[in-house]
């Protein structure tokens, strides 16, 4: 009786294409990219799941050196004082700029969290092959991971670098607390950034390769050294238009404006907090997107 059955079925199969036999027998493709909403609500639902890996990363980047995570604050601070050399007394940058110290360190600390952010997403991907195809899980996980990641080493050095700001003479004011949403801001455009050189990343590893060198030159280019304000009269009206819509410039001068009273507010760049949240909106939205319609490629091939 079941023989017949089978092959009742079987001739009743015949001639259907692969496609129309999955629709028959409600078959889905294994890995295939849920729709937007769902993926969203998917990716939410491992929150916990990206702060412990972003937690674990952070404790076993550090597990081999002596030193452990003091490293977190070492390394800005190093790159603060070689920076400071060259910058502040070789090449004189630090004209016309108050408390140059502070806003060297400031800059520095703010640029190095969208810096390690985005090489930390170009290589997401690559370097997890192993867990992506032995798991199933939203692939957005590993370079939001990552970014918080960073975000969790720059609030370790964050207390260093307020301790630097109060040493210097700044006061500490209720300006502080635009800290916080200046990080929010920074934090979503990083985290869009790093997917969408995630997914680059992933279909091109030798763009790992090439990243240290766009990002030097992006940094050079940030106002991390020095002050656009003292440039604003030997620089075309268009380069400055340009320089006041870098990104990177943007958040370096919310953070300063925030933790230094030096810095007033018309010394920032015109209408800075919607260029910021629009910066973050375009880049957060834009990379998301972008990386999930690759979703069902990452780690094939």
């Amino acid at each position: 009786m079941t023989d017949a059955v089978v092959d009742v079925t079987e001739r009743a199969d015949e001639g259907l294409t692969p496609a129309e036999l999955a629709a028959k027998y409600g078959l889905t493709l294994s890995g295939r990219r849920p729709p937007l909403s769902q993926y969203t609500a998917q990716l939410w639902a491992r929150r916990h799941f990206m702060l412990a890996f972003a937690t674990a990363r952070l404790t076993a980047n550090y597990s081999s050196a002596r030193l452990g995570q003091i490293w977190q604050v070492m390394t800005p601070l190093l790159n603060a004082a070689v920076y400071y050399l060259v910058f502040g007394l070789l090449l004189q940058q630090n004209r016309g700029i108050p408390n140059y110290i502070a806003y060297l360190c400031t800059g520095i600390f703010t640029f190095q969290f969208t810096q390690s952010a985005v090489l930390a997403g170009t290589r997401s991907i690559s370097g997890n092959l192993g867990l992506i195809r032995a798991l199933h899980f939203p692939r957005a996980c590993l370079p939001v991971s990552m970014t918080i990641l960073q975000l969790q080493e720059l609030l370790v050095s964050m207390s260093v670098l307020g301790a630097i700001i109060l040493l210097t003479g700044e006061p500490l004011t209720a300006k502080w607390l635009l800290i916080i949403p200046s990080l929010f801001l920074q934090t979503v455009f990083n985290a869009g950034l790093a997917m969408l050189l995630a997914r680059w990343g992933s279909k091109t590893t030798d763009l790992a390769q090439l990243m240290p060198f766009i990002i030097r030159t992006w940094m050079y280019m940030s106002g991390v050294f020095w002050s656009v304000q003292s440039l604003s009269a030997h620089i075309p009206a268009s380069i400055r238009t340009l320089l006041y819509l870098n990104p990177a410039l943007i958040f370096n001068e919310l953070m300063r404006y925030a933790l230094m009273a030096s810095v007033p507010a018309s010394s920032l760049s015109p209408h800075i907090w919607a260029t910021a949240l629009g910066w973050a909106v375009v880049a957060g939205g834009f990379g998301y997107v972008h990386f999930w319609r690759a979703e069902e490629q990452y780690g094939r091939g």
